[in-house]
């Protein structure tokens, strides 16, 4: 839920690499895919997609399959619940800014994906994958032909993987099932290829909240040591409780559910895909898909550590919990944590059309593409409080109550941020683009997409009688009645607005080795339906995002080179930080603006037979402007954030990857890669910051024969551990109130622990 988690935790780095795989593309034509990226090398999950990231707050996920968003919108519906780099997939690789944003209005990069069809004879891929801490993922596909060109080709995708530590509420941390089907007929002639396909998904994503927090000791000069026993990353944070009791944002009453029930999600998708190629060359492509489901996510957001030996809350504080015999005891350990629970859910219908003709000339390739996107949900998040234990001993916590104020775990409901809207969104888009050898010398590439945003629904951004925001309160629900009088009621919604997209992009080679090269894309936008969830409406402003590049490219025999310079901006940008004052939480609505101004430079090495060496190196100053907002809380005090000018939060100024890779033997291959981020502020104020790390992976694949090929990664394996992204309940703290702050306990995201990978591949 986007809108309740701090949007600095969703900040994405400026990463405006112009790779050498595309430096050769310059010679020729524009591509629509990025090279030396290998997007499923991932130091953030097990089981989804590198975030390629460039700079701005991160909007939805892009990843494509079959030329269709795999999900419309990733709240509730995340991707992973959804779509596995498997076996199922013929082909994946990652569209360049500029082709994501003309073929479907979004920012950034974006997967593309393709789903393995049938061919001739009979065919079968076994992909396995394994870790030391259990993890067992296992995807078949099986195709073939069934004669007069009719093929078929199913998979399966199977995944138990119980994370790098112990949970109570569940074996695994995430359990999904993907089930797909699909029928081809293949047109005489080579003419093309009608295909109809379905697919079903079951997943439990336990992983988005059993590993969104942990405790550790703040030193005060950007590092963290661990506190008591809790290893980061290999010890649990988790209450050994699994059941959340909660109340009904539609409905009023209080209901029960378990966590593992509420992260449940389940899609039916049924896909038409064509493509035929007429006589006199023109190509044309129609993919449509329509998607049942039901889209959860879980999220167990930390907030005010409480110590309850310090002089002043010695006496204001009772907390109780009860033992393994249902004994009630006093608590007497030193900390106590405040946890929001946001329990998302919604029921989705997607109906998603894409219509594209494309013809190639001898020195140029026009298309001209239509999008027709229906979106249909009924959406609520139930959001309930409760505090646990801080164990130092590494054991597991366990919820608690203070016993001067409550007789129950479970508090304010749907007081903090609770979501509710309901209704359909539409997006009708025509797009062009022209990719054009004008010289042998000097390529250009431009295009344009009009889109049609059509918004109808209802949320709970009710107001009074005085014309302000109700906000939300304890026991909030639709009928619910405010201190006030006002009576909740759904709002209306009704929204029509006209985006667009323009992109061009040049290449003018000086020499056969050495050119410019440059590209500029626009893109206007308007906030998605999924914005107006809060207790108060988004700025309907427009949305700009212009992105300007500009750089040199070289080219010989073992080098391949660019280096660019770069900026991107980003205007209202919607969000609503939790504020948190003593023990008070306060949502604050606010719209900012974000600037990036970089300088990248990327190559590809091969000094010598087997070796490979890719280099990419990042300088960044993203900064925020316009960002200012506040909030009062009940005690009178105001909370006031003026971070304009400040380096936007978890968004480190230099990054480097290094890439070395060599083939010991035509079969066996050693890789490495490093990445390193420089220091990062943990909050807005710019008052807490972590020290720079590098993030490794290494591997040795081996191609034993033709059917089979074995593999062995290691994630981390200079065992770094720390903290990364922001602090918990921090957003207030300033520069002045932190020098003071060291060796003190806090919350926040951490680094994915030393794994050791197997993998191995069997094509039959």
């Amino acid at each position: 839920m986007k809108s309740i988690v701090t949007t600095m935790g969703s900040m994405m780095l400026l990463m405006v690499c112009m790779n050498a795989a595309a430096q050769e593309e310059h010679a020729s034509s524009h591509s629509k895919e990025e090279g030396n990226r290998n997007v499923m090398l991932n130091a953030a999950s097990a089981n989804g997609p590198r975030e390629i990231q460039i700079g701005l707050p991160s909007a939805d996920v892009n990843v494509l399959e079959n030329g269709l968003p795999v999900t419309y919108a990733t709240n509730p519906h995340t991707l992973n619940t959804l779509w596995r780099g498997d076996a199922s997939l013929s082909h994946q690789g990652l569209l360049k800014i500029a082709e994501t944003a003309i073929t479907t209005g979004n920012i950034g990069y974006a997967v593309n994906s393709f789903t393995q069809l049938g061919e001739k004879g009979f065919n079968g891929t076994l992909n396995y994958k394994s870790n030391h801490f259990g993890l067992q993922e296992f995807s078949l596909n099986l195709n073939g032909d069934m004669g007069k060109n009719w093929f078929y080709s199913v998979n399966m995708y199977q995944d138990f993987d119980p994370g790098t530590f112990k949970i109570k509420s569940t074996p695994y941390q995430d359990r999904t099932q993907i089930y797909k089907a699909l029928v081809t007929k293949r047109y005489d002639n080579n003419a093309g290829e009608f295909t109809v396909g379905y697919k079903y998904s079951n997943s439990h994503n336990v992983y988005n909240y059993a590993t969104q927090s942990a405790p550790f000791i703040y030193v005060g000069d950007g590092s963290v040591k661990e506190y008591g026993k809790f290893k980061l990353g290999t010890t649990s944070y988790l209450p050994t409780e699994n059941t959340m009791t909660y109340r009904n944002m539609r409905t009023g009453q209080l209901e029960q559910t378990t966590l593992y029930d509420a992260c449940l999600n389940r899609s039916s998708e049924l896909s038409l895909m064509n493509k035929y190629r007429f006589d006199n060359g023109l190509e044309w492509k129609v993919v449509a898909r329509y998607d049942h489901s039901r889209g959860a996510m879980v999220y167990q957001t930390p907030m005010a550590i409480i110590d309850l030996k310090s002089q002043e809350n010695q006496a204001a504080y009772n907390y109780q919990f009860t033992d393994i015999d249902g004994k009630q005891k006093a608590y007497e350990g030193q900390y106590v944590q405040t946890r929001m629970s946001c329990l998302n859910a919604g029921t989705i219908d997607e109906f998603l059309f894409t219509s594209e003709l494309s013809k190639q000339w001898r020195n140029s390739t026009l298309r001209l593409g239509l999008n027709e996107w229906f979106y249909n949900i009924d959406y609520c998040s139930n959001t309930t409080m409760y505090d646990q234990s801080v164990p130092a001993d590494g054991s597991y916590a366990v919820r608690l109550w203070d016993a001067n104020k409550r007789d129950s775990y479970f508090y304010d409901f749907n007081k903090n941020a609770s979501e509710y809207y309901k209704g359909h969104e539409n997006k009708l888009a025509l797009y062009l683009t022209h990719d054009w050898d004008v010289t042998p010398k000097f390529n250009l590439y431009y295009g344009a997409r009009l889109e049609w945003q059509s918004l109808n629904g209802e949320n709970a951004a009710v107001k009074n009688a005085a014309g302000n925001y109700v906000g939300r309160f304890a026991d909030y629900h639709l009928g619910a009645t405010a201190a006030d009088g006002t009576v909740i009621s759904p709002v209306n919604l009704s929204y029509d607005w006209l985006n667009y997209d323009l992109s061009l992009a040049a290449t003018y080679k000086l020499t056969d080795n050495f050119g410019f090269t440059g590209d500029f894309t626009y893109i206007v936008q308007h906030p998605k339906f999924e914005a107006f969830a809060p207790a108060t409406l988004p700025n309907t402003d427009k949305i700009s995002v212009p992105l300007g590049r500009v750089g040199i490219y070289y080219n010989n025999a073992w080098l391949s080179l660019t280096s660019m310079f770069s900026y991107i901006s980003k205007t209202n940008n919607n969000s609503t930080l939790n504020l948190q004052h003593g023990s008070e939480i306060k949502a604050a609505p606010l719209s900012y603006d974000i600037q990036t101004w970089g300088w990248t430079t990327d190559a590809v090495m091969h000094p010598f037979k087997g070796f490979d060496f890719h280099c990419l190196f990042t300088y960044q100053k993203p900064t925020y402007k316009k960002f200012e907002t506040s909030v009062t809380f009940n005690d009178g005090y105001t909370g006031t954030i003026n971070a304009t000018g400040n380096t936007v939060a978890e968004i480190p100024e230099i990054l480097i990857e290094l890439d070395p890779s060599y083939m010991i033997t035509k079969d066996i291959k050693l890789w490495t890669s490093f990445r390193y981020f420089s220091k990062t502020y943990a909050n807005i104020n710019e008052a807490y910051y972590f020290n720079g790390h590098w993030e490794t992976f290494g591997g040795v694949n081996w191609q034993v024969n033709k059917r089979l090929s074995l593999g062995c990664t290691v994630v981390n394996f200079l065992n770094q551990t720390g903290a990364k992204g922001s602090i918990a309940g921090a957003e207030l703290i300033t520069k002045d109130e932190a020098k003071d702050i060291k060796n003190q306990i806090m919350t926040g995201s951490y680094l994915r622990p030393f794994t050791i990978e197997v993998n191995a591949s069997l094509k039959f």
